[in-house]
């Protein structure tokens, strides 16, 4: 005969609020996936939160997410360091810079958007010039 664990109201609330940081999680993660292919949702500070959510609410969610082949080691990076890489950086820029002027040029219309959307650019190129950066060969590899 199996013994059950008696479940306290202090671990039925722990558990839902491990279920519901979790959701949340994971719905910051859905919307940084879709921040990969719309150009003003951002892409990094869902994953972010993600990773965040996931420490707080599932360790095999945010083990996961530290070990993805594209993004795990930069989430290391910003969790160890609060920095980004040069790589990083660059191409973080070079992809707004582009989905910008494509849609100024052949999506948006009135002058006062276009204008708008130059100054987002402009705004979170500032942002992401004002960051710690490191230079590839001073990484920290591997999760150490």
């Amino acid at each position: 005969m199996t013994r059950q664990k008696q479940q306290t109201p202090a671990s039925v609330t722990r558990m839902a609020k491990k279920l519901t940081v979790s959701a949340c999680g994971l719905t910051a993660f859905a919307l940084g996936l879709l921040g990969i292919v719309i150009p003003l949702l951002p892409t990094t500070p869902f994953l972010l939160l993600a990773a965040f959510c996931f420490f707080h609410g599932s360790r095999r969610l945010h083990q996961w997410m530290e070990s993805h082949p594209w993004f795990g080691e930069q989430l290391r990076l910003w969790r160890q360091q609060r920095a980004i890489s040069v790589k990083v950086r660059r191409v973080a820029l070079l992809y707004l810079w582009v989905t910008i002027g494509i849609s100024a040029v052949f999506v948006v219309q009135p002058l006062v958007y276009r204008l708008i959307l130059l100054g987002l650019a402009v705004t979170v190129s500032i942002i992401l010039f004002g960051l710690k950066t490191l230079p590839e060969k001073e990484l920290v590899r591997g999760g150490k």
